[in-house]
């Protein structure tokens, strides 16, 4: 059956690093779909799948090969690349069900800087450390 999936290989043209929903929502301070998705646009300027299904919810911001520099963020939101194989939507699936883009790309090419999705990941950890004191 065609689910309008993608499987593509990672590490060449680009890497995906996988958010934790749980993550984003706490960068963001919402649940609210369309509110995520205007967000994340702004925060990451670049696309991202979510993937329902999986995890509780993952978020896989699609990103620059960083050519072998180190994540810092492995632990909370690995940098999937060479070896690794990506479900990627078609452009028109743009809601659940299943995986969809919150950020369609907009452009060939268009991928998010990996400083920016770091930057982001660090405001949430630190959003999330300071809800819990």
């Amino acid at each position: 059956m065609d689910r309008g999936i993608a499987l593509l290989p990672l590490g060449r043209r680009f890497e995906a690093v996988r958010l934790p929903e749980r993550l984003v929502l706490a960068a963001l301070c919402t649940t609210d779909p369309q509110q995520i998705a205007v967000l994340l646009g702004r925060a990451l300027n670049g696309p991202v799948i979510h993937d329902n299904r999986a995890m509780g919810g993952t978020y896989y911001a699609l990103t620059w090969p960083r050519a072998g520099r180190a994540w810092a963020h492995n632990a909370i939101a690995p940098c999937l690349g060479t070896g690794t194989y990506l479900g990627v939507p078609r452009l028109d699936r743009r809601e659940p069900p299943g995986t969809h883009w919150t950020v369609p790309p907009t452009f060939a090419g268009d991928l998010c800087e990996p400083c920016t999705v770091a930057a982001l990941i660090a405001y949430a950890v630190r959003v999330s450390r300071e809800a819990e004191q």
